[in-house]
C-alpha cells in the first residue's frame, strides 16, 4: 500500500484572525507594550506641551503689543523712529520698526555670507582631508567656540574686531566704494559690517559642527563607488558628499540664521545704534530688534515695555518663517540627500 508523500497545504486562516491594519501599525510602533505605550505617551505630551507653551508665548505677545499699537501715532512698520514716550511729539507715542527690520536682515545676511563658506570649508577639513590626529584637536577647539558666552565676543569684537577694521573698509571704498554699498566716510567702524562679521564668527562653530557630523555620515560605499570610477578627492567631495549633506548644510545655516537674528549682547557693545537707514553697511547707524530691546528696556516705562514687546513679537515671527522656511526647503530637496540610499 503507498503511503502519500504529498503534504497537504495548510489552510488558510480565516479572515477574522488576520491582523487589522490599525494592529499592525500599533505593533509597528512598538505600542503594544507598557513600556512603550507610556515612552509614547510622553513623546505624544511633550510634543503638546512645547505646541502649548509656543502658543502661549505668542499669545502673550499678541496681547501685550496690541495695547502698544492701540495708541501709537506712527505707522510700525514704515516710522524711522522709536519715541514711545513722546518726548519729541508733545507726550503722543511714535515708534517703528523699519530701521530694526533693515538692520536685523542685512547684518544676519552678512554674517551667512560670511560664515556659511568658511564653515563647509572646515568642516571638510576636519572630516575628509585633515588626518585624525589633526581633525581631532581642531574639532575640539570648534567645540569650545561654541561654547564661549556671548558677552566675551562682544568685549573682543569692540576691544579688537571694530578698531582693525578701518583698513578693510578703507580698501572696500577705495574699490567698491561706487556702488554706493561700500562707501566709508571714515569714523569708528561700529557699523552693521562690523555687527555682520561678529556674528560671523559666532555662528562659524554651529555650522561647522553641524556640517561636520552630516559629511562623516555619508555612506562609505558611495566614496569608495566614485574613487573606484577614477574620481578625485575633490570630485568625491562634489559628487557625493555635498549632495548627501545639502539638508544638513541647509539646517546648520538656518541654526546659526537663529543665533544671527537673536543675538543681543555682543551686538548692543559693537554697534553704534541710530534710527537711519543708508545705502551702504560702513557707516553708522541702524539697528537690530535684539539690541534694541536690550538697550531700551530697563529705562522704559510699561508702555515702552509693550512697544518693546511688539517689536519682539515681530522677531518672533520672522524666526518662525525663517525656520518654516528652511524646513520647506529641506523637505524639497530629501531625495538629494542620501537618507533613502
Amino acid at each position: 500500500m503507498d503511503i502519500p508523500t504529498d503534504t497537504p497545504p495548510t489552510p488558510a486562516p480565516a479572515d477574522d484572525a488576520r491582523p487589522t491594519t490599525t494592529e499592525q501599525k500599533r505593533t509597528a510602533r512598538g505600542a503594544t507594550r507598557p513600556g512603550d505605550r507610556i515612552f509614547l505617551g510622553l513623546s505624544r505630551g511633550s510634543g503638546i506641551a512645547l505646541l502649548a507653551i509656543m502658543a502661549a508665548v505668542a499669545a502673550f505677545l499678541a496681547y501685550r503689543s496690541s495695547v502698544a499699537l492701540a495708541d501709537n501715532t506712527g505707522n510700525f512698520f514704515t516710522t524711522f523712529e522709536w519715541d514711545p514716550a513722546g518726548i519729541s511729539s508733545d507726550g503722543k507715542p511714535v515708534f517703528g520698526i523699519a530701521v530694526l527690520v533693515f538692520g536685523t536682515i542685512v547684518s544676519s545676511i552678512i554674517a551667512l555670507v560670511i560664515a556659511v563658506p568658511v564653515a563647509i570649508g572646515i568642516a571638510l577639513f576636519i572630516s575628509h582631508y585633515a588626518p585624525r590626529q589633526l581633525a581631532t584637536p581642531i574639532a575640539f577647539v570648534i567645540d569650545l567656540l561654541a561654547a564661549v558666552p556671548s558677552i566675551v565676543y562682544g568685549l573682543w569684537g569692540a576691544i579688537v574686531v571694530a578698531p582693525n577694521l578701518t583698513g578693510l573698509y578703507s580698501w572696500l571704498d577705495d574699490y567698491f566704494g561706487w556702488t554706493g554699498i561700500f562707501e566709508y566716510e571714515g569714523g569708528a567702524p561700529r557699523s552693521l559690517m562690523t555687527v555682520g562679521i561678529l556674528l560671523a564668527i559666532m555662528i562659524l562653530p554651529i555650522i561647522t559642527n553641524v556640517s561636520r557630523e552630516v559629511f562623516l555620515q555619508v555612506p562609505k560605499m558611495h566614496e569608495e563607488a566614485a574613487i573606484a570610477l577614477g574620481a578625485t578627492r575633490w570630485e568625491v567631495i562634489r559628487m557625493s558628499v555635498l549632495p548627501f549633506g545639502r539638508s544638513g548644510i541647509i539646517s546648520a545655516s538656518m541654526l546659526g540664521l537663529g543665533r544671527a537674528l537673536g543675538e543681543t549682547i555682543a551686538v548692543a557693545t559693537v554697534l553704534s545704534p541710530a534710527f537711519l537707514i543708508k545705502a551702504s553697511v560702513l557707516d553708522y547707524g541702524g539697528g537690530t530688534f535684539a539690541q534694541n530691546i536690550a538697550s531700551k528696556f530697563s529705562e522704559a516705562d510699561e508702555y515702552g515695555r509693550d512697544a518693546l514687546i511688539a517689536s519682539g513679537l515681530v522677531l518672533f515671527v520672522i524666526t518662525l518663517l525663517v525656520n518654516g522656511a528652511a524646513r520647506m526647503i529641506i523637505a524639497r530637496r530629501k531625495e538629494y540627500s542620501g537618507a533613502n540610499a
